[in-house]
C-alpha cells in the first residue's frame, strides 16, 4: 500500500543514534484521500505521518550509491551548504493539528542580513515553538517563528546573524521560475537525522496535487513538484537546488513505503511572504473557504466541461493538461450556496485561471473585497460574486488552558479536513486532559455546551467557565470531528484547585514566543449538601445476606494532576468497599489510587457523589483506605463484615464483582487456588506492585471480567477482596492488570487501628520472599527434621520462603537477611504461609531462624518503618518530574546512585528533546553533586533561563552518561510540590521565577499533560 509522509524527524525517545530512530507510522481511521484520477494517491487507504508513532519498518541495509557529482555540482554544493541549517525544535504543547513533539528538520537562510530561515510549516507548527539551528560549521543559535502560513507548508524563522562568529552567513536565492520538468536537482539537508546529506534527483512533474497526510496537517490549494530524491525523516525544509545554486523548491514530503518519490513545494508564495516581511508589510492571505483540485481535461469533460471552453483553455495555455475543480465547500463560508463540489473554475475577475499560483495572487490581493468567479456546472456557465475573507482571521493564534485542558477556536485546517463550518460549531479541545478528558485523550473533541450553556466560540467558553465554582459537577455536551452526527453528554468535576488559574496564551510574532496571561481566578467551591440515595436490589442470589452486600459497594474515581511513581495513567476508576459506614471509610485497590496527589470522587448508590481523601496506603498489600464525610450521605450504606478466618482451597463461596461497564455480576463458585503472588516487576518503568501476599483464584469466568469485587459466604461475611493488581506481562511488552483475591484476615489489624482513629505505624522487612517446595529446600540445606515440621504445620501446602530480593533502603538499618536465605521461623513461629510474614508489621526487630548455605543460624533482624515510603515531595523541571526513588524502584535496584529520580517527562519539553528519560538518576548539575532533591533544586534554580547546563545521569542499569540541556522557563517553569495537609488539596505548590520561590501557579508556562508519554495506555476498568 502506498504511503505518504512529511519528512521532519519522527518523535523519539532519546538517546537513539540517528540510524536507530524508528520511522513511525500513523494510520487514520478517516483520512482524506486525494480523489483526482491524475493523482497517484487516488487509491490510497493508509498514510504515514512521521510525527506520529506506532510501528517500525526497517530501512534498506545498503542504501543505493549515487554516482560522484561533476565539478560544477561540487562547486554548487560547496556554496549551498553554508546556507543550510539543521533545525532542532520542540512543539511544546498540542495545538490545532499538531501534537507536542521534539524533532529535527532542515531550513535554509533566505536573508542573511536580517536572519530569516525558510522551512516547512509542519516544522514551525501552528502552536508554541522552541528551537535552535545549527550551521554547517556547528555554530548554534536560537531561532524563533515569525510566520507560518495558514495553508501552505512553509514557515519562516528568525535568528541573530551576529551570533554566528566563525563563518560568513549567506542567503540562498529563491528562483521559483527555474523549476522545470527534467531539471536535475540536489536536496541538501538533514536527511534521516544526519548533520548533512546531499540527495540527487530529477523533477518529473510540476502539476501534482498537494499530498494528504491523513488527520494531521496537510497542504491544499497548491500544486506540488515531484521527483525521485528518496529523502527521509529530517529533510523537511531542505532547499531543492539546481546546478546554478538557486533554490527552486522546498522539500516537504515523500513516500514511506520504499518508493523514492518526493514532493516539493513551489517557492512562489514563500518568496512573496519573505518580501512582505523584509519590507515590514503584513502578509495578506485571502480565502473563499473552498478547496480546489487540479483535474485533467478528460475528467473535467465528465464533470460537464463544454468543448468550447476546453478549446479556449487549451489555446490560451497550450502546455496545460489540468483545470481547477471545486473539491470542498465549507458550510457557512463565503462560497457556501454559491459554489458546488464538482464545479470547474474558468475565470476569476474575467481572467482565465488554470493555476493555483495565480488564484492565490488574486485572493491575497482582494481581502475584504468581492471577486467574480466564472464556473461551469454540468455544461452551464455560472457567474458568482464572492467576498474574500481573511485567512489569518480563521487561523487560531491563541488558546486557553483551564482545568488541565487547552481549547481554541476551530481552525480552517480542521474545518476543511472534516468539511464543517469554521465558526459557531463549538470550541476545539487541543489538549483533552484534566477535567475535559472525555472518552480518551485523543484530539478532535468539540465542546458544544458547559453547565447547560452553549459555547459556540472561545470567548463564550471563557465567559461560561469563569462562572463555574471549583469542584462543581456540570453537564458537558461535545462531539468529535470524525462523528459530528453524535452528540455526547458527560458530567465532569471542574478542577480549579490544581489548575486554579484560567490562562490564555497569545502568539507574538515579534518575539516568536506565546505570551501568557491569567484571565480568571477560581471561584471557591460551593459547600456540599446532604443528598439522598437508594441502592439497587440484587436478585437471585443464593442467600439474602449476600444480596445486602450491594449496599457496601461504592464507585471511586481518581484523577492525578501530576505523574508520580512511574504510574502509567492520570485517571482511573474502580469499585471500593465500605468498611465503616459510620466513619465513611472505603477500601480500594492501589491500582486505582496509586498515590495521594490526586482528586478522589466517591459515588454512593449511583446517586450521591462525595469527595474522598486518602487516609492510609499499604506499602505491600495493594490496597488504600479512603475517607468521605458520611454526614453528606442519606442512604442505607452497609459496613462490610470481614471474616477472621482465611478461606481455603476448594471452599464454596459467592463471587460478586463489577465488570468493565460498572455492572454488578455474581455467581456461586469455589476457590481453585491460594498461592503466593508473584506479580512481575516492570523493569522499564518501576511502579507500585503487591509483594509478599497470597493470591486467590476462583472457578468462574467472571473473575477475569471483573477488576473489582468480593468473595462472600452465605452469611454475607466478606472472605476476600477481589483486587486489580498492576504488573507487567511475562513477555515484558507492556503493563498488565491481574485480577486476584486477597484474604480478609490480613486486613483486620490495619482496619482496627484506623477505626480507632490511630494512624497505623507499620514496619516491614525490606525484601521480597519466594515460596520454595521441599525438594528445593532439601537441596539448599534444610534438614529432614525441619521438612517434617513443615508437613505438620501446613498440611495443604508444603513450602518455605526464601529471600529472593533485598530492597535498597535509604535508612541506616543494616540488611541482615541476604538473598538466598531460607526463613524457618520468625519470633519462634514457623513460617509456611505468606500471611505469617505479617508479624513484621508490628515489630521493630524479629528473632529469625534461617538456613544460609546449608547452615542454620539465628539472627536478630531489624524491620524498617513503612510510613515514609510514599512520595511526598516532587519537582517539575524542564518538563521532567523528579522525586526520591519510590519503593518500586528500591525493590528492583541494588544500589541507588542518587536520591534524584526521573519519574516522567512531557513530550515537547527540553527533557524529551535532549533525552532525559524516566528511570534516570541525576547525580550532578554543572559538575556539582546533587545527592538529594534539596541540593538538586538549589542548583537548578540558579541556572539562567535559555542557557545550557550539564547533567550527569546514571541509567537504571548503572550506566553513567552526561547530557547537556537548555533551560526553558517560559514554557516549562520549575515547580516544587510538597505534601502539606494544611493546604486545601493536601499539597503545596511553589514556582521558581528568576530563581526565587513564589507560591502557587507560574505566571507563565504551559501546564503540559504527561499522559501516555513513555507508557502504554491501560483500560480504566479499575478494581477494588
Amino acid at each position: 500500500m502506498n504511503k505518504l509522509s512529511p519528512t521532519s524527524r519522527s518523535k523519539r525517545k532519546a538517546p537513539f543514534s540517528p540510524d536507530e530512530r524508528p520511522h513511525k507510522h500513523f494510520r487514520p481511521t478517516n483520512g482524506k484521500i486525494s480523489p483526482g484520477e491524475n493523482t497517484p494517491d487516488a487509491e490510497l487507504a493508509n498514510f504515514v505521518d512521521s510525527e506520529m508513532a506506532t510501528d517500525e519498518e526497517p530501512g534498506p541495509l545498503y542504501p543505493p550509491q549515487a554516482p560522484p557529482d561533476t565539478v560544477e555540482w561540487q562547486a554548487t554544493i560547496e556554496n549551498v551548504v553554508r546556507n543550510v541549517v539543521s533545525i532542532r525544535f520542540c512543539q511544546t504543547c498540542s495545538f490545532d493539528t499538531d501534537s507536542a513533539c521534539a524533532s529535527e528538520a532542515t531550513g535554509f537562510v533566505v536573508d542573511a542580513e536580517k536572519g530569516y530561515i525558510l522551512t516547512n510549516r509542519h516544522v514551525v507548527g501552528a502552536g508554541p515553538f522552541s528551537g535552535y539551528v545549527v550551521f554547517d560549521n556547528h555554530e548554534e543559535v536560537d531561532a524563533y517563528p515569525v510566520y507560518r502560513d495558514p495553508v501552505h507548508d512553509f514557515g519562516i524563522l528568525r535568528f541573530d546573524p551576529k551570533a554566528i562568529k566563525y563563518m560568513p552567513v549567506a542567503a540562498l536565492p529563491m528562483r521559483p521560475d527555474l523549476a522545470k520538468v527534467g531539471v536535475e536537482i540536489r536536496v541538501v539537508g538533514n536527511d534521516a537525522g544526519e548533520k548533512l546529506s546531499i540527495l540527487s534527483g530529477v523533477i518529473s512533474r510540476l502539476d501534482r496535487n498537494a499530498p494528504e497526510y491523513g488527520e494531521g496537517y496537510s497542504d491544499f490549494n497548491t500544486n506540488y513538484y515531484q521527483a525521485n530524491a528518496a529523502a527521509s525523516g529530517g529533510s523537511s525544509g531542505s532547499p531543492v537546488v539546481n546546478i546554478d545554486g538557486f533554490a527552486i523548491a522546498l522539500q516537504a514530503g515523500g513516500r514511506a513505503d520504499g518508493a523514492s518519490t518526493d514532493y516539493f513545494l513551489p517557492l512562489d508564495r514563500p518568496l512573496r511572504a519573505l518580501r512582505c516581511i523584509q519590507e515590514g508589510n503584513p502578509i495578506q492571505r485571502g480565502t473563499i473557504q473552498c478547496q480546489f483540485l487540479m483535474k485533467p481535461f478528460d475528467e473535467c469533460r465528465r464533470l460537464g466541461l463544454s468543448p468550447n471552453w476546453e478549446k479556449a483553455v487549451r489555446e490560451a495555455f497550450p502546455k496545460e493538461t489540468n483545470m481547477l475543480v471545486v473539491e470542498i465547500v465549507l458550510p457557512k463560508g463565503p462560497s457556501f450556496s454559491k459554489v458546488e463540489e464538482g464545479d470547474v473554475l474558468l475565470k476569476v475577475n474575467g481572467e482565465m485561471i488554470t493555476q493555483f499560483v495565480r488564484l492565490d495572487d488574486i485572493l491575497d490581493s482582494n481581502v475584504g473585497k468581492t471577486v467574480q468567479l466564472t464556473l461551469q456546472r454540468g455544461g452551464e456557465d455560472i457567474d458568482v460574486d464572492i467576498e474574500v475573507g481573511d485567512l489569518h482571521a480563521i487561523t487560531p493564534d491563541r488558546f486557553v488552558t483551564v482545568s488541565g485542558a487547552s481549547v481554541h477556536n476551530l481552525s480552517y485546517q480542521q474545518a476543511r479536513l472534516y468539511g464543517v463550518a469554521v465558526n459557531g460549531g463549538g470550541v476545539f479541545v487541543c489538549e483533552s486532559t484534566g477535567s475535559f478528558r472525555f472518552d480518551s485523550a485523543d484530539n478532535g473533541w468539540m465542546i458544544q455546551s458547559i453547565d447547560q450553556k452553549k459555547t459556540p466560540d472561545l470567548q463564550t467558553f471563557i465567559d461560561v467557565v469563569k462562572g463555574i465554582p471549583d469542584k462543581k459537577r456540570v453537564v458537558v455536551t461535545y462531539k468529535h470531528l470524525r462523528d459530528l452526527h453524535t452528540l455526547n453528554t458527560t458530567i465532569i468535576n471542574v478542577d480549579r484547585h490544581w489548575s486554579a488559574k484560567m490562562r490564555q496564551a497569545i502568539r507574538n510574532d515579534k518575539t516568536g514566543l506565546w505570551d501568557f496571561e491569567d484571565i480568571a481566578d477560581a471561584l471557591p467551591p460551593i459547600p456540599p449538601v446532604r443528598r439522598k440515595g437508594a441502592f439497587i436490589q440484587l436478585e437471585h442470589t443464593s442467600h439474602p445476606a449476600v444480596a445486602d452486600l450491594v449496599r457496601s459497594f461504592v464507585r471511586v474515581g481518581c484523577t492525578m494532576p501530576l505523574k508520580l511513581d512511574g504510574f502509567p495513567r492520570n485517571r482511573k476508576w474502580g469499585m471500593g468497599l465500605v468498611i465503616d459506614a459510620e466513619k465513611g471509610l472505603v477500601m480500594i485497590s492501589r491500582a486505582v489510587v496509586p498515590y495521594d496527589l490526586c482528586d478522589i470522587w466517591i459515588t454512593i448508590a449511583d446517586s450521591i457523589v462525595v469527595e474522598g481523601k486518602v487516609v492510609f496506603m499499604h506499602p505491600l498489600q495493594n490496597y488504600a483506605i479512603l475517607k468521605y464525610d458520611p454526614s453528606l450521605v442519606d442512604a442505607p450504606v452497609l459496613s462490610a463484615k470481614f471474616s477472621e478466618e482465611s478461606i481455603t482451597q476448594g471452599a464454596s463461596t459467592t463471587f460478586i464483582g463489577y465488570n468493565r461497564s460498572g455492572r454488578i455480576v455474581h455467581a456461586a463458585t469455589t476457590v481453585t487456588e491460594m498461592t503466593t503472588v508473584a506479580i512481575p516487576a516492570n523493569s522499564g518503568a518501576p511502579r507500585y506492585r503487591a509483594t509478599n501476599v497470597d493470591a486467590i483464584t476462583v472457578d468462574t469466568s467472571l473473575s477475569g471480567q471483573c477488576g473489582s469485587g468480593v468473595l462472600v459466604d452465605k452469611d454475607g461475611i466478606v472472605q476476600a477482596l477481589w483486587l486489580t493488581y498492576l504488573g507487567e506481562r511475562s513477555s515484558g511488552s507492556r503493563d498488565e492488570e491481574y485480577h486476584l483475591g486477597l484474604a480478609t484476615p490480613t486486613l483486620l489489624p490495619v482496619i482496627s487501628q484506623i477505626q480507632q482513629g490511630r494512624d497505623p505505624k507499620l514496619r516491614m522487612l525490606p525484601m521480597e520472599f519466594r515460596a520454595i517446595a521441599m525438594s528445593q529446600a532439601r537441596v539448599m540445606g534444610v534438614s529432614e527434621d525441619w521438612i517434617g515440621k513443615v508437613f505438620e504445620a501446613n498440611k495443604s501446602t508444603h513450602q518455605l520462603f526464601m529471600v529472593s530480593k533485598c530492597t535498597f533502603e535509604r535508612s541506616d538499618t543494616p540488611t541482615v537477611l541476604q538473598e538466598g536465605d531460607i526463613v524457618l521461623t520468625l519470633n519462634g513461629k514457623m513460617i509456611t504461609r505468606v500471611s505469617e510474614l505479617d508479624v513484621m508489621y508490628s515489630h521493630e526487630t524479629l528473632d529469625a531462624l534461617i538456613v544460609r548455605e546449608s547452615e542454620e543460624m539465628k539472627l536478630e533482624v531489624p524491620t524498617s518503618p513503612a510510613d515514609n515510603v510514599e512520595t511526598d515531595h516532587a519537582i517539575s523541571f524542564c518538563g521532567a518530574v523528579l522525586h526520591v526513588p519510590h519503593l518500586a524502584v528500591r525493590q528492583q535496584i541494588s544500589k541507588l546512585p542518587s536520591e534524584v529520580y526521573v519519574s516522567a517527562r512531557s513530550r515537547g519539553s527540553p527533557a524529551y528533546q535532549y533525552g532525559l528519560a524516566p528511570t534516570n538518576f541525576i547525580t550532578h548539575v554543572n559538575g556539582k553533586p546533587t545527592p538529594d532533591i534539596k541540593s538538586f533544586l538549589e542548583n537548578v534554580v540558579k541556572i539562567p533561563d535559555n542557557t545550557y547546563f550539564r547533567l550527569r545521569a546514571i541509567t537504571f542499569d548503572d550506566q553513567p552518561w552526561v547530557i547537556t540541556m537548555k533551560k526553558n522557563e517560559h514554557y516549562f517553569p520549575t515547580t516544587e510540590w510538597t505534601k502539606d495537609n494544611s493546604e486545601l488539596c493536601g499539597w503545596k505548590r511553589v514556582t521558581y521565577e528568576s530563581g526565587k520561590p513564589v507560591e502557587g501557579e507560574p505566571t507563565e508556562g504551559i501546564l503540559p499533560s504527561q499522559d501516555g508519554d513513555d507508557v502504554e495506555p491501560m483500560e480504566d476498568d479499575g478494581g477494588i
